[in-house]
């Protein structure tokens, strides 16, 4: 093989290398050294080893944030990606319009800050339309936000708003390359559409389904916008700091608290736990047979 043949894909990703060595890797690579540093940004620097990784252990913030996170990265991934599921079936077996798929993507592009400004709006405790509703039944002083269970679910709601849509929308392409002969031929041997989704689409949209779970736990992992504007208390997301989530620590300690070394620390804790999550869930997947 010639030299210039053998150099010239390594030439193509060349600039997608550059750019993701110095905005990836380069900050995460800085974030896991200044973790071992008590760097106050306005004032002194000081090595101080692992005593911020050993000041997690302690800090209370630290576990009900991440609880929160685990929690809502939970239920966002099995709404989004059962909704998914559901939607891509039907669409597929009921219409082939291109503005059906298309308004999949509403979610997707609308704003997750607007999305969160109105939910926050619709579930505000003295002038929220669930509140309103909730007393037609009866029932007063409906403050889904004030309960942890409650800012978990206001939270997840609004992630699987965002993302059921993109993830449906790549369920349906799968299905779409299919031959169409599959499906007509189960439904002339008389599967009804339960036995077409369990032995057809299910098997064809396994790639897609451990690709939505896997980057969906990464992602939400990472939630910032939907819990800071979910609750009028910002950072904290409530006064018991109901759903507060990692993100959100970590600018309440870095930029609020300007501990920059401490916030590293738990900016490595997310990494640590998004390892440790996503790689056990793959080999998982793989051993069941959902991925190769």
């Amino acid at each position: 093989m010639p030299r210039r043949t053998a150099v010239a894909p390594y030439m193509f990703l060349a600039p997608f290398l550059v750019l993701f060595g110095v905005f990836a890797v380069g900050p995460s690579v800085a974030t896991f050294w200044l973790a071992w540093w008590d760097w106050d940004p306005l004032g002194s620097q000081e090595w101080v080893g692992s005593a911020n990784f050993a000041r997690l252990l302690t800090d209370p913030r630290f576990w009900t944030a991440t609880v929160n996170t685990l929690v809502i990265a939970g239920l966002a991934t099995a709404g989004q990606v059962c909704i998914g599921l559901a939607l891509a079936h039907v669409i597929h077996r009921a219409t082939r319009t291109t503005g059906v798929r298309i308004s999949l993507l509403v979610p997707y592009v609308t704003s997750g800050a607007a999305v969160a400004i109105l939910v926050a709006q619709f579930v505000d405790r003295d002038y929220g339309l669930l509140p309103r509703l909730a007393e037609s039944f009866g029932l007063t002083g409906v403050d889904a936000l004030a309960h942890t269970a409650g800012a978990w679910a206001v939270v997840s709601a609004m992630v699987v708003w965002r993302w059921f849509g993109f993830t449906a929308l790549l369920m349906v392409a799968v299905l779409a390359s299919a031959p169409p002969e599959l499906f007509q031929a189960a439904e002339m041997d008389g599967a009804g559409p339960w036995a077409q989704f369990r032995h057809l689409s299910l098997p064809l949209l396994r790639p897609v389904i451990v690709f939505s779970i896997l980057t969906s736990i990464v992602a939400t992992l990472q939630l910032f916008t939907e819990p800071l504007l979910a609750d009028p208390s910002g950072l904290t997301c409530g006064p018991a700091r109901q759903c507060q989530t990692l993100a959100l620590l970590v600018y309440e300690v870095g930029f609020r608290d300007f501990q920059f070394g401490y916030a590293a620390a738990i900016s490595s804790a997310v990494f640590l736990i998004a390892a440790g999550i996503v790689g056990p869930v793959f080999l998982l997947l793989r051993r069941v047979g959902w991925t190769t």
